[in-house]
């Protein structure tokens, strides 16, 4: 990460297309351990290094996703605050994240070979 001009960190360029491209499969596999809302989603994310995002991403991410058929969402009361939108993965989610398992590690091993010294 590379300091912006206020001194946060912010993400490279590479770093941020990298994350870009995974960040959908990244939310099917959380949404795989059972139905989550958007708040807890941005925490799971951002408590694993390089996978921090913003509610800016995530809910276009979201909105696309139930679009697509591979979430669904219902609301729930919340012990605190208003109702919760939650979202959980639909066969087609769990279908998607099974291919993307499947060709990820081949996927990773073809691009290690070109960056490996």
């Amino acid at each position: 990460m590379e300091p912006d001009i206020a001194g946060k960190a912010t993400a490279s360029k590479a770093e941020s297309q990298l994350r870009k491209g995974v960040l959908e499969y990244c939310v099917l596999a959380i949404l795989r351990e059972g139905p989550r809302y958007g708040v807890e989603l941005l925490e799971t994310l951002g408590s694993v290094n390089g996978m921090v995002t913003s509610q800016g991403t995530i809910y276009p991410l979201l909105s696309r996703l139930r679009r697509d058929g591979l979430v669904e969402t219902r609301w729930q009361e919340s012990p605190s605050g208003p109702p919760r939108r939650y979202y959980e993965l639909t066969p087609s989610g769990h279908a998607a994240l099974k291919e993307f398992t499947a060709i990820w590690p081949h996927f990773r091993d073809a691009v290690d070979h070109f960056i490996t010294d």
